[in-house]
C-alpha cells in the first residue's frame, strides 16, 4: 500500500497510460522478483557495509525502493518511442538542434520534444545556481586529476547485480569496441557537466544530459518493445530510476561515509556545494526528488536502502562477461611506450578501486574477474605521489583566493586535455544489436 510517496507512486502508474505500447503489458501492482524485503534472501547489501534489518523495518525506505525500481522517464521515453517514424538518428538531430538554439528552432519538433525539454527546463525551486557552480568547481577537480584513473573501476561496480546489469548485456554495448567507448562516453558525461556554467540551458552538460535520457529511454523501447529476453516479472522496468541514483551520487555517498567515519553528521560547506551541483545534475537526468536527499544521513540511507532490496546476483554469461569486456579494454589514444604506461597504471587504479567494492577481498574481487596482483600494488605506491599529491595539492590551492585563478586555469586545461582524449561521445543505442523479438 502506498502511503508515503504518493506522488511517486502516481508518476509509475500513469506510465501505463502514457506509453502503453511500451508499458501495456506491465503489471505495476505486482513486485518484480529483483526486489526482496524478505529478510531471509540474499541482498546486495554487504553486511560489512551496513544492517540490513533496520532498513527492511522502514516502511518509508521500502515503499521508496519499491517504487522507484519500476519508474522509467516519462518525458524521454515517449520520445525515444517515436523511434519507428523518425529512426534513431532523426531523433538525436532534433535534440541536438533544440538544445542548442531552443525548440522552437526545431520547426518539425513533435509534441514529445516539446515536453522532453520542457521538463528539464523546469528548474526545481531548490536549485541554487550559485552554489551549482561553486560545487561544479570543486568537482572539476576530481574530474581532472582524479576520476581518469578510476572511472573504469567505477563503470565496473555497476556490473555487480544481473538484475540491474541485464540492460547493459541487451544493448551489445559493451563487447568489443563498444566497452571503450561506453567507458569513455561515461567519463566524457561527468567531467563535461564540471565545465564553468555547463549545466545552463544552452551549456553542455545540458545536453549531454538530455542526451542520456534519450540513450537510456531507446535502452528501455529496445528492452521492452524488440527484445523476447526481457522479463518485467523478473526484472521490473529497464534502467530504472533507482538503478540510476548511485551512478548520480556516488560522489556524494563516498563523502557522507567520509563524514560518518568523522563523526560529522552534517556535510560540510564544500560538500554541500558539490551536493547542489549533484543534485542538480541528477534532476537533468530526469531523477525524482525523492531519490535526491540532502543529508549524510539521507544520502547512506538511499544508497543502503537500494542494496538492502535489491536481490542479489552475480551472473557469470552476464556480469563476468560485462566485467571482463570492460576490463579488456583499451582506453588510451594511442600505442606507443607512454600510453602503455599509463594505461597499466589505470588499469591498477581502476583495479584498486573495485577492490573498494568488494570491501578489501581479493578472492571475491576475483571470482568476478578482477584479479589484484602485486603488480598492481607496486604501480599504485608508485604512482600514488602524483595521482593523489596532485589532486589534494589542486584542491587546497583552489581555496586559496591568491592562487585560485591559476589553479583555476590549470584544472581547466587538464579538462580540456581529458575531453581530447575521451572523444567525441555519441551517446546512442543501436536497437539492431538487440535480440528480435520471435
Amino acid at each position: 500500500m502506498t502511503t508515503h510517496y504518493l506522488e511517486l507512486a502516481e508518476r509509475v502508474r500513469s506510465q501505463r497510460e502514457r506509453q502503453p505500447r511500451l508499458y501495456g503489458a506491465i503489471d505495476f501492482d505486482r513486485t518484480p522478483y529483483r526486489f526482496t524485503d524478505d529478510p531471509r534472501d540474499k541482498a546486495m547489501l554487504p553486511t560489512w557495509v551496513a544492517d540490513r534489518a533496520p532498513l527492511l523495518r522502514d516502511e518509508r525506505v521500502v515503499e521508496l525502493m519499491r517504487t522507484a525500481t519500476m519508474l522509467g522517464d516519462a518525458v524521454a521515453d515517449p520520445y525515444a518511442a517515436l523511434v519507428d517514424r523518425y529512426g534513431v538518428r532523426g531523433l538525436i538531430d532534433m535534440l541536438l538542434r533544440a538544445c542548442r538554439s531552443g525548440v522552437d528552432a526545431v520547426p518539425e519538433a513533435p509534441e514529445e520534444l516539446r515536453a522532453f525539454l520542457a521538463a528539464m527546463e523546469d528548474t526545481p525551486a531548490w536549485v541554487d545556481t550559485a552554489l551549482v557552480e561553486e560545487g561544479a568547481r570543486y568537482s572539476r577537480t576530481a574530474a581532472a586529476f582524479l576520476s581518469p584513473f578510476l572511472i573504469r573501476g567505477a563503470f565496473l561496480a555497476t556490473f555487480l547485480n544481473t538484475y540491474a546489469a541485464l540492460p547493459m548485456t541487451l544493448t551489445g554495448a559493451l563487447s568489443g569496441r563498444r566497452a571503450a567507448r561506453r567507458v569513455h562516453e561515461t567519463a566524457s558525461f561527468f567531467a563535461v557537466t564540471t565545465v564553468e556554467h555547463a549545466l545552463h540551458r544552452h551549456g553542455p552538460g545540458f545536453e549531454a544530459a538530455a542526451m542520456v535520457r534519450l540513450m537510456h529511454s531507446m535502452v528501455r523501447y529496445n528492452a521492452l518493445v524488440r527484445s523476447r529476453h526481457w522479463d518485467s516479472a523478473v526484472y521490473g522496468i529497464p534502467v530504472p530510476q533507482v538503478d540510476q541514483m548511485p551512478a548520480g551520487l556516488i560522489n556524494m555517498y563516498l563523502l557522507a561515509v567520509l563524514a560518518t567515519r568523522r563523526g560529522r553528521t552534517e556535510f560540510s560547506r564544500r560538500d554541500r556545494a558539490i551536493l547542489e551541483f549533484s543534485r542538480y545534475r541528477c534532476f537533468l537526468l530526469g531523477l525524482p526528488e525523492e531519490l535526491l536527499p540532502t543529508t549524510v544521513t539521507g544520502i547512506l540511507e538511499v544508497f543502503h536502502g537500494r542494496a538492502a532490496l535489491l536481490r542479489d546476483g552475480f551472473d557469470d554469461a552476464t556480469c563476468g562477461e560485462l566485467v571482463r569486456s570492460t576490463m579488456s579494454a583499451y582506453l588510451r589514444p594511442g600505442r606507443g611506450p607512454v600510453d602503455r604506461v599509463a594505461d597499466a597504471v589505470e588499469r591498477s587504479w581502476s583495479r584498486v578501486f573495485f577492490l573498494g567494492f568488494c570491501g578489501g577481498n581479493r578472492k571475491a574481487a576475483a571470482e568476478m574477474s578482477v584479479e589484484f596482483r602485486a603488480g598492481d600494488a607496486i604501480r599504485i605506491a608508485l604512482t600514488a605521489p602524483f595521482v593523489l599529491g596532485r589532486f589534494l595539492a589542486v584542491s587546497l590551492a583552489e581555496n586559496r583566493p591568491g592562487l585560485r585563478r591559476a589553479v583555476d586555469a590549470y584544472t581547466n586545461r587538464v579538462l580540456r586535455k581529458r575531453l581530447a582524449e575521451y572523444g567525441n561521445p555519441e551517446f546512442t543505442t543501436d536497437g539492431e544489436q538487440y535480440p528480435a523479438t520471435p
